[in-house]
C-alpha cells in the first residue's frame, strides 16, 4: 500500500504548494535542521566539478550536471522554506560564509583520481551519501507537521533515492576498472559514514544558525556543533529509517540487503544511536 503522494523526477519550486505554509507547525529545532541541510545541498556545484574531473567520459558529464542541478534546487527550496519559517535567515548570506570556510582539498586540485582510490570507490561513497539523505528526508517528512516541509522533504527523498540508483548503476558499468573486493567496498562505505562527523555538517550548522554579526562572540567549535546536529538527528530518525539506510548501504557494497547480518547491523546501529543519545543527554524518546 502506497502512503502519501509519489513524487516523480523533474519537479521545480513552482510545483510546491507554498501557500499551505503553517508557521505554527514549524518547530525551532526543525528550522535549524533545514537551514543546515539547505547549505549542504546548495553546495553541489563544487561536487559537480570534482566528479567531472574523476569521470572523463564527456557523455557522462550531462548526467553529473543534472544531478548537480537537482541537488542545488534542493538547497534553494529548503532555504526558501527556512526563510519563511525564520525571516532573519538569509540563504545566500549564510551560504557565502559556509562556502568560504569549507573547502576540502580535493575541490581545489586538478587531480583526476578519486579520493576513494577509483571511480568505482567514488560511486560507492556517493551511494552511501544518497542512502543517508534519502532516509534523512524521509524521516523529516514523517517528523514534521508542517505541510509544506512535508511536501519538500518527500520530493527530495524521492530524488535522493533516484540518485542512489544512478550511482549504483554507474559503479557497475565502469569500464577499465577491476571490481573491488568486498572488504575494500566495506572500508570505503565505513570511511564515508564516519565522515558524517566532519566539518561539512558541523560547519554548515554553525553558519546556518549563527548570524554573521555574532561570529566573533560565538566562534566555531566543531565538537559543539557536531553535538547539536546529532541531537537533531536522533529526534528525526526512527528504527525503520535506520533499517532502510543499512539495507541501501549493504546493497552498494555487494551484501545481501535482506540478509541476517544486515538486519543485525541495522539493529546494532539503532541501539548505538539510542545509547549515544542517552549519554549525550538528549531528552527525546526515540520510538521504534
Amino acid at each position: 500500500m502506497v502512503q502519501g503522494p509519489v513524487y516523480k523526477a523533474g519537479w521545480n519550486p513552482d510545483d510546491i504548494a507554498w501557500e499551505k505554509f503553517d508557521p505554527s507547525k514549524a518547530e525551532s529545532w526543525m528550522i535549524d535542521a533545514i537551514k543546515s541541510a539547505a547549505l549542504v545541498e546548495y553546495n553541489a556545484p563544487d561536487y559537480v566539478s570534482y566528479l567531472k574531473r574523476i569521470f572523463p567520459d564527456p557523455d557522462f558529464h550531462p548526467v553529473i550536471e543534472q544531478w548537480g542541478r537537482e541537488e542545488s534546487q534542493h538547497g534553494k527550496v529548503l532555504g526558501r522554506w527556512a526563510e519563511m519559517a525564520d525571516p532573519n535567515f538569509k540563504l545566500e548570506e549564510a551560504f557565502e560564509r559556509f562556502r568560504a570556510g569549507y573547502r576540502p582539498e580535493h575541490f581545489d586540485t586538478e587531480d583526476t583520481t578519486s579520493v576513494r582510490g577509483s571511480r568505482k570507490g567514488e560511486m560507492i561513497a556517493r551511494c552511501v551519501v544518497e542512502s543517508g539523505t534519502s532516509s534523512y528526508y524521509t524521516a523529516i517528512k514523517e517528523a514534521t507537521a508542517e505541510p509544506v516541509l512535508q511536501e519538500i522533504a518527500g520530493r527530495i527523498a524521492a530524488d535522493e533515492y533516484r540518485h542512489y540508483r544512478l550511482f549504483y548503476e554507474t559503479e557497475k558499468t565502469q569500464q577499465g576498472e577491476a571490481d573491488l573486493p568486498f572488504w575494500k567496498k566495506l572500508l570505503i562505505a565505513i570511511g564515508r559514514i564516519t565522515e558524517s562527523d566532519d566539518d561539512e555538517i558541523a560547519f554548515s550548522h554553525y553558519c546556518a544558525t549563527v548570524p554573521a554579526a555574532e561570529m566573533v562572540a560565538k566562534p566555531y567549535d566543531r565538537r559543539a556543533y557536531s553535538k547539536r546536529i546529532f541531537e537533531i538527528t536522533v529526534r528525526v530518525y526512527r528504527k525503520k529509517h535506520i533499517h532502510k539506510l543499512t539495507q541501501m548501504v549493504a546493497k552498494a557494497v555487494g551484501a545481501d540487503p535482506q540478509g541476517k547480518l544486515v538486519q543485525l547491523a541495522g539493529g546494532a546501529i539503532w541501539r548505538m544511536l539510542r545509547m549515544r543519545a542517552g549519554l549525550a543527554g538528549v531528552h527525546h524518546q526515540m520510538a521504534s
